[in-house]
């Protein structure tokens, strides 16, 4: 079986400079997003003034809770419609 090709971080830009987008993310991880989400670059919700209302993990367990239990447990059947020998 094959392996997952392992995804790069690092690119070379077009001048020969490379760039580490891992540690791009990272490094600004904490800066407000641009938009009317409030939130900032790793997911926290931000109250006034850029302060953190419910971090990424909250706010994530929250939706996972909300669609895990809605799963489906039955399966809906369409029955194939008939058609009449005239």
């Amino acid at each position: 079986m094959a392996m997952k090709e392992q995804q790069r971080s690092v690119y070379k830009t077009m001048n020969g400079r490379e760039i580490d987008m891992h540690k791009l993310s990272m490094q600004h991880e904490m800066t407000v997003a641009v938009g009317n989400a409030r939130v900032n670059a790793r997911g926290d919700e931000l109250g006034p003034g850029g302060k953190i209302i419910r971090k990424r993990e909250d706010v994530l367990e929250e939706f996972y809770q909300g669609h895990i239990d809605a799963a489906p447990d039955e399966v809906v059947i369409r029955k194939k419609s008939q058609k009449s020998k005239e």
